[in-house]
């Protein structure tokens, strides 16, 4: 939605007024799960978190978790307006990456 609180289609009330999104990397140090290198398996999930903001300061913030190898959300967010920014965020993403 961003700053802008003068427009008329603004609601007056809101929860927030921006959404940040950052990429969480994977860990560093390898456990053994099973024999094998638990970095794999979390390599393939790229996991994003969000940041609400609401008058230029932190009013909240979660993680999402998208599956590389199936190209699926594993976990989604219940709001469907940031679910769609948290879509188009992976995309550019992936986009920048290729």
């Amino acid at each position: 939605m961003g700053y802008a609180g003068s427009c008329s289609w603004a609601p007056t009330e809101r929860r927030w007024d921006a959404v940040r999104f950052a990429v969480v990397t994977p860990v560093k140090n390898p456990k053994q799960v099973n024999g094998r290198s638990e970095v794999h398996a979390q390599s393939r999930i790229l996991r994003l978190t969000y940041v609400y903001e609401l008058a230029n300061l932190p009013a909240g913030q979660g993680q999402l978790e998208f599956d590389l190898s199936t190209m699926t959300w594993l976990s989604r967010h219940e709001d469907s307006r940031i679910q769609k920014m948290a879509e188009c965020f992976v995309e550019s993403y992936l986009n920048k990456r290729s």
